[in-house]
């Protein structure tokens, strides 16, 4: 294969959009088959459609194509975790993002189904204990939600925060889990 075969085919990138109970979920892997992008159709960090999909990737040099068969895992998964029958996503990940960013989304991973933690609390588990508006940031741009679970992260009173994807969501993504916080109710 020719090297600037090689590029091209190692640039694309295949997404599908996978249905489920919160609404249609826009899913990207990348030529490994590691996932890129998990949101939250109508969502903040979620394209408007295929062509605004496209778009992003071609503006990063990457051709994007609609390959449901290459998210088949992708979409088992989300259809599990739906139904009850997944609490541990095993799907590889490949989130772009600064060192910072990497390091709150590997802490996120470490966050049980069923739990909540605070900003405070993830910053200190990530070692920087007063940048908690700091983990927000990195937390409301991880470009994997679900899979990696900042719908997880609440303040430090209990209250449910900020999400990508959309407030009623985040309840009812940490109310599928049985998460919701306490002080929520009383």
């Amino acid at each position: 294969m020719k090297d600037a075969e090689r590029i091209t085919m190692d640039a694309t990138h295949f997404a599908d959009r996978i249905p489920s109970p919160v609404g249609d979920i826009w899913a990207v892997v990348d030529a490994d088959g590691a996932l890129v992008q998990l949101d939250f159709e109508g969502g903040r960090n979620a394209p408007a459609d295929d062509a605004g999909l496209e778009e992003r990737y071609a503006a990063r040099g990457q051709r994007l194509a609609f390959e449901p068969a290459r998210l088949r895992d992708v979409a088992r998964a989300m259809q599990r975790y739906f139904a009850g029958e997944l609490r541990t996503f095993d799907l590889a990940v490949a989130p772009e993002g600064s060192e910072f960013q990497q390091l709150v989304w590997r802490e996120l991973l470490n966050i049980p189904y069923g739990e909540t933690l605070s900003y405070g609390e993830l910053a200190r588990r990530v070692g920087q204990p007063g940048a908690a508006r700091a983990v927000g940031r990195a937390n409301a741009t991880n470009p994997v939600s679900l899979v990696i679970p900042c719908h997880r992260v609440i303040g430090s009173s209990g209250a449910l925060t900020g999400y990508g994807g959309g407030m009623e969501r985040k309840q009812a993504l940490l109310e599928h889990e049985g998460a919701l916080p306490k002080a929520l109710f009383g």
